[in-house]
């Protein structure tokens, strides 16, 4: 735009310098008899030629100047223009390359590198976007999968011991208390995993919206930690809470509970049978910092970067009897980050922690 303005003015000088001197300049006279000359060549007498010459160009000199100016402007500014537009059209290109997936750099003039590169970065943060989605979509069709196949096995379980209970009608009562309870307890497991199918579906619909309120951190971790005492004395679990009583939260205490429970439902899941479960909370500056930790196998430091994927498992989860979606961690970072807060996990010598980072209100003393 800016060389089409520069040729815009130097055809403006011109078409003045052309006006000032060829007509009314120096060079009038000279210019006068050239063109006589030339009518004259044509067969006119000289009065004649003279007065053609008045009534062309004298009398329309403006006129004409005028005509050829602007001529020479759209000239001009189609020069300009041209050039415009083959950016414009390579541009469009690099366009079409990020739509059609092109493996291919982008490359444009020397004059676009700027754009160029921000092109490019579009590009590969587009396919980096891409991957991540596929991956996503293949971990979750590979759950499905996993979960399809271990329906069966307490199904299995159900149907042949409900089929033992009812064809042997004079089977002891020992017996037959010790196939109920198996069968109770598979067709438990068999609730969970329907479960997990709803929470896939649920959360690929969910838009997780806020109801915040001033909440004590202390009293929600006690309640969220009274709902698993059966399933920590199932396991043989200690489970310790270190937490100051002073730290207020402004955010969603029901939100913020289901963090809490899929940390702690995950430690379970990952903990070593008769360790120990531990929660700390303490006050960091402007923030209440609770860190969730439990005794099992150190996971690989790439394993932990994965972690808050959703649809991610830790491999050994797959054959276990408690493993889940892979959707809590990715939940609970959602939510923690709508509470403008961080989570971040640690695994290092048998100990996995989960350290969060909330914004508080200032303790009311």
């Amino acid at each position: 735009m800016i060389q089409t303005l520069g040729i815009s003015i130097i055809v403006a000088l011109i078409g003045y310098f052309i006006l000032d001197i060829f007509v009314d300049g120096v060079l009038q006279d000279p210019f006068a008899k050239t063109v006589v000359y030339a009518f004259q060549r044509l067969g006119m007498q000289e009065e004649e030629a003279i007065h053609l010459y008045r009534l062309i160009f004298w009398q329309n000199k403006v006129l004409i100047i005028g005509a050829g100016f602007f001529a020479l402007l759209l000239f001009s500014f189609y020069l300009g223009m041209s050039k415009f537009t083959n950016y414009l059209r390579e541009v469009e290109g690099g366009i079409q390359m990020i739509l059609n997936e092109s493996d291919d750099k982008i490359v444009l003039s020397d004059t676009l590198e700027p754009l160029e590169n921000r092109l490019n970065e579009i590009k590969e943060t587009l396919k980096e976007q891409r991957r991540s989605l596929e991956e996503s979509e293949q971990r979750k069709n590979d759950l499905i999968v996993y979960l399809a196949h271990d329906l069966k096995t307490p199904l299995t379980s159900v149907i042949a011991y409900l089929s033992l209970l009812n064809e042997a009608k004079d089977m002891p009562e020992e017996q037959r208390e010790k196939y109920i309870g198996i069968s109770l307890s598979k067709a438990k497991r068999l609730g969970e995993l329907i479960n997990e199918f709803f929470e896939i579906t649920r959360y690929n619909l969910q838009n997780i919206t806020l109801d915040k309120k001033e909440f004590y951190l202390y009293v929600l971790l006690e309640q969220v930690l009274d709902s698993f005492d059966p399933v920590f004395q199932e396991k043989g679990l200690q489970c310790t809470i270190e937490v100051d009583d002073r730290i207020l939260i402004y955010g969603d205490p029901d939100r913020l509970a289901r963090v809490f429970e899929n940390l702690l439902r995950n430690a379970v899941s990952y903990c070593y049978p008769h360790s120990k479960i531990e929660v700390y909370g303490a006050i960091k500056g402007e923030n209440a910092e609770i860190i969730v930790r439990n005794q099992g196998k150190t996971i690989p430091a790439h394993q932990l970067e994965n972690l808050f994927e959703k649809f991610y498992r830790l491999d050994e989860a797959r054959s276990s009897e408690s493993g889940g979606a892979g959707l809590g961690l990715a939940i609970a970072k959602e939510i923690i980050e709508l509470h403008n807060g961080t989570i971040q996990a640690d695994s290092r010598d048998g100990y996995t922690s989960f350290i969060i980072r909330l914004p508080r209100k200032k303790e009311e003393l």
